[in-house]
């Protein structure tokens, strides 16, 4: 049986991000997004011995323009929580270097990693873990 929980009650699926329309942003601009906790999601399986995981939501609202980051991660033991796949963030951001660019894929999961780095993600999740199903 498996045991779906959210911190945030019904928190948007974090892959939707694959569908809020592309945010064009110079990559040394994207630390200034400040990305706000929208969600995070628990699975539980109900087997003490397989770990928890689940999914984390970030986005930054503008008049004009919403960016979004989601990612997967997993408990390695209690009270430590990982990314799952840190090269499969899910984002519509579209960075751009100095000359106006796209980025590629591998230079972008860089700079998310700097951003997403700077994010107090595990203690969301700690939260939604110890939240009641």
């Amino acid at each position: 049986m498996i045991n779906s929980t959210a911190i945030t009650g019904a928190m948007t699926p974090a892959w939707i991000v694959y569908a809020w329309p592309p945010v064009l942003c110079q990559a040394d601009s994207a630390p200034e997004l400040h990305l706000i906790h929208l969600g995070t999601r628990v699975l539980s399986f109900g087997d003490e011995d397989v770990p928890c995981s689940g999914q984390t939501l970030w986005g930054s609202a503008s008049d004009d323009r919403s960016a979004g980051v989601a990612w997967d991660w997993v408990e390695i033991q209690r009270g430590v929580v990982a990314m799952s796949d840190p090269l499969g963030m899910v984002t519509n951001l579209r960075l751009l270097d100095e000359r106006g660019e796209a980025l590629s894929q591998l230079q972008i999961a860089v700079r998310l990693h700097q951003i997403v780095h700077t994010l107090p993600w595990q203690d969301e999740v700690q939260r939604a873990l110890h939240q009641p199903s």
